[in-house]
């Protein structure tokens, strides 16, 4: 299985789309919201989001449903990033509810070497997220700073820190 990639496997236009896609329970979202401490009743409470606001049920928060996205794409984007360098642009496009089904998307919009060491360089991509109807929920744009075939293979490989099974004895 494929983990994050090279700065050389990046191409410039490809679109991944992140497999699979993930439920939203009330659960995971008021999970969410405890550990971030978000007590907006908008998505803690039932009764206040139906009779007060324009959804008439409760909103998953938006920064959750980043959240997933960022996760979806770790495997086709950041699994082997030094670092993430900037969240350029993150909007909140359409609102996600209880039971929806998120599903996301990556697209490299640029890529440069770096300009301080020979050894990595820097990805732009575009990741969208969008319900199971297809509707477009979450989009934000973000730099990642990703190794070389030369970093990987001066660091171990593809696996540095996996220990080696012992033989039994």
């Amino acid at each position: 299985m494929q983990f994050g990639r090279t700065y050389e496997e990046f191409e410039v236009g490809a679109t991944y789309k992140h497999w699979p896609g993930k439920t939203v329970t009330e659960y995971d979202d008021h999970l969410f919201c405890l550990l971030t401490m978000n007590h907006h009743p908008l998505h803690m409470d039932a009764n206040y989001a139906e009779k007060t606001t324009d959804f008439g049920r409760n909103v998953v928060v938006g920064n959750y449903v980043y959240s997933l996205l960022l996760g979806m794409s770790v495997p086709d984007i950041s699994g082997k990033a030094i670092a993430n360098l900037e969240i350029e642009s993150l909007k909140h496009v359409a609102p996600t509810f209880h039971g929806d089904t998120i599903y996301g998307e990556t697209t490299v919009l640029d890529k440069w070497p770096s300009k301080s060491k020979n050894d990595r360089g820097i990805v732009h991509v575009e990741t969208r997220g969008y319900k199971q109807d297809g509707t477009l929920v979450c989009v934000f744009r973000r730099k990642v700073m990703v190794p070389t075939e030369t970093y990987i293979k001066e660091r171990g490989g593809e696996q540095p820190g996996r220990p080696v099974l012992k033989q039994e004895k």
